[in-house]
């Protein structure tokens, strides 16, 4: 800082008054030391102040002057406080717009994380809608088929009523004698016990015969409960029973649900 700077900030001044720290005052020693502008400041400061005192202090003895005098204008190293020098604003200004800078940074994140949780929100969504789509996709198809089945006039429906064990049950085949496929559709049986599987066996009559043509595998899952079993070409009558998983060689008669003849 130049000289005229220095001094017209106003820290001789309470360096002359005393009101600087320790460091402060220091400073301004060495300074006045090394520059007599500063010193020749320094000394006129302190003859004003002194020209002050008389005139404020007219009754002071002439012994009490001229010791304060010598005290002020003699003294080799006088104790000064350092004034802070003159603040700008500049640097107020900058730390305002960091701040306001991070403010807007902090803002535009948090915009940006809201975007991004809306992104993934809507990826996961639009799965969502193409998984039941193809749920739905997949829904039609089994129905078409079914109705297809149902609607074809080549097969012969045969009805299968319930029997002791469950009166309420029954049972649809639909069988084609030409291509002599057999399809069952058994949404009048009930949910089959845990480790329990329907079997379909096709049956002639004189004499009793059996023969599997089938189980009712993933029989909750199949939400239409129509079922592609094996085919058969000289059937008399068709029954289903209830086996352990993985069927039985013959039917177990006391399980017997539905039973039809052609």
């Amino acid at each position: 800082m130049e000289n005229k700077e220095y001094i017209e900030s106003g820290i001789l001044e309470l360096y002359v008054y005393g009101l600087l720290s320790e460091a402060e005052n220091v400073e301004i020693t060495n300074r006045a030391n090394n520059d007599p502008e500063i010193n020749a400041e320094i000394i006129a400061i302190e003859q004003s102040i002194v020209s002050l005192s008389s005139s404020f202090s007219p009754f002071n003895s002439v012994s009490n002057y001229d010791k304060i005098k010598n005290e002020l204008g003699l003294r080799e190293e006088p104790k000064v406080v350092q004034l802070e020098p003159k603040r700008s604003i500049s640097p107020y200004i900058g730390w305002a717009a960091a701040i306001l800078l991070l403010i807007g940074i902090g803002f535009q994140y948090s915009q940006l994380s809201s975007s991004n949780d809306q992104v993934v929100n809507a990826i996961t969504e639009k799965g969502k809608i193409e998984q039941e789509l193809n749920t739905l996709t997949l829904e039609n198809k089994a129905i078409e088929s079914s109705l297809a089945i149902i609607r074809d006039t080549n097969n012969t429906v045969v009805a299968l009523g319930g029997q002791a064990v469950s009166p309420e049950s029954f049972a649809k085949i639909y069988w084609n004698k030409d291509s002599q496929k057999v399809y069952v559709d058994a949404s009048g049986l009930p949910e089959p016990p845990k480790g329990m599987v329907y079997q379909v066996w096709s049956l002639k009559l004189s004499p009793l015969t059996p023969t599997s043509i089938g189980l009712l595998d993933n029989f909750v899952a199949n939400n239409q409960r129509i079922f592609a079993v094996d085919a058969t070409a000289d059937a008399e009558a068709f029954g289903i029973t209830l086996e352990p998983s993985g069927g039985s060689l013959s039917p177990t008669m006391e399980q017997l649900y539905t039973l039809g003849k052609v």
